[in-house]
């Protein structure tokens, strides 16, 4: 039966919720293993053993949100408040395009008071000219259709924002009321209406969550025609409430980790060529927890480009990883780790969406519309 299934997924024949559940159920190590090993065919088949490497600057974690998760929502006291100069931003970007990364994230705590959206879009303006930059992504949370498209215009070209979990009743037991999922999931459509490579994820692992929500959490991602994917098993934070919901234990640490991987390996399958990170919190997790995401679907990752200086200060979960290294230690050890698992580093390239690019060439290639009678 399992070979069926991963037979039919690697084909890109479209797998049903209930088998995307049992994939995700999987604890025996040899079933794993062979998700993982269908799902990097599929990954070998649309982008090749390449890397592509995402420059990081966190420019800020000043946030007017209060997620229940995050250690820089709103109402958290006990962090040292942070806003990286425009300098700052240019030095880090410049450095990052000097290592070859090419591609450019810039990432912040939501805002989207005026002065904010100006110095997004003088920041984003001023990146774009520098040689050597091939693309920026944002990922700034929710904004109007005018801020989208200013942003847009200034050459941002891919936005990510997280959605967390598709499951409106998860939504809401991990964020206050003043958090909407129909205005998350809204903003998701006006990115795509303003033509970004629009990116979204979830967490893997929260409390209640079960292997059928993440299902439904892959199909979200298909319905709304995503272009890459950050995810990422969730982390504890000990000035967040969730914290306190399901206290960690080495087990449920290991637990999330495996489920992590095979929520990458799951989207890979259903998804095929779209982007997908293996991010951060899965090396929180296990010392090589990147590498083994690339093994098993993922082919983007998001090394930190910025100084160490406030590393420390944008800390979402706990137990971040990098934080007392520096963007040169980071891309040599980078470098290291991915060759030794077979992969290669693609540098100084956009290493834009396949789906997306896809889905222009498919529009391209429409005909125009016949005129009605009386036009």
């Amino acid at each position: 039966m399992l070979d069926r299934i991963l037979a039919r997924g690697e084909a890109g024949a479209g797998l049903s919720a209930r088998e995307l559940t049992q994939l995700l159920n999987l604890e025996d190590p040899a079933e794993q293993q062979a998700l993982f090993d269908a799902a990097y065919r599929v990954k070998l088949r649309h982008v090749g053993p390449w890397v592509r490497l995402r420059g990081l600057i966190e420019m800020s974690n000043f946030c007017i949100r209060d997620c229940y998760y995050c250690g820089i929502r709103r109402s958290n006291r006990r962090i040292n408040r942070f806003e990286l100069s425009f300098d700052e931003i240019l030095a880090a970007a410049k450095n990052a395009l000097g290592f070859g990364y090419g591609s450019i994230v810039l990432q912040s705590g939501e805002r989207s008071d005026p002065d904010f959206v100006e110095f997004i879009e003088s920041v984003t303006a001023a990146i774009c000219a520098l040689p050597g930059c091939a693309g920026i992504t944002l990922s700034c949370g929710e904004q109007t259709m005018e801020t989208y498209r200013r942003w847009r215009r200034a050459g941002a070209e891919r936005y990510l924002l997280r959605i967390e979990s598709s499951n409106p009743r998860i939504f809401r037991s991990i964020h206050p009321a003043d958090a909407s999922f129909d205005d998350r999931v809204a903003a998701l459509h006006r990115l795509r209406e303003c033509d970004y490579q629009v990116g979204t994820g979830v967490m893997i692992g929260l409390p209640g969550q079960s292997g059928a929500d993440l299902a439904d959490d892959i199909e979200f991602f298909h319905r709304l025609d995503i272009d890459m994917i950050g995810m990422g098993p969730w982390l504890p934070h000990h000035d967040a409430p969730l914290r306190d919901v399901e206290p960690e234990t080495p087990e449920r640490a290991r637990k999330r980790f495996e489920l992590g991987l095979r929520m990458i390996a799951c989207t890979r399958l259903q998804l095929q060529d779209v982007n997908i990170a293996s991010t951060t919190a899965l090396q929180a997790l296990a010392p090589r927890g990147r590498e083994l995401g690339l093994l098993a679907g993922a082919n983007v990752i998001m090394p930190n480009a910025g100084g160490i200086e406030h590393r420390a200060d944008y800390t979402l979960y706990d137990n971040k990883p990098g934080l007392d290294e520096n963007a040169s230690e980071t891309r040599l050890a980078l470098e290291q780790s991915i060759a030794e698992i077979g992969e290669k580093i693609a540098y100084d390239v956009a290493g834009t969406s396949p789906h997306y690019l896809k889905r222009q060439s498919s529009q391209e290639k429409q005909p125009s519309p016949e005129p009605r009678i009386g036009d």
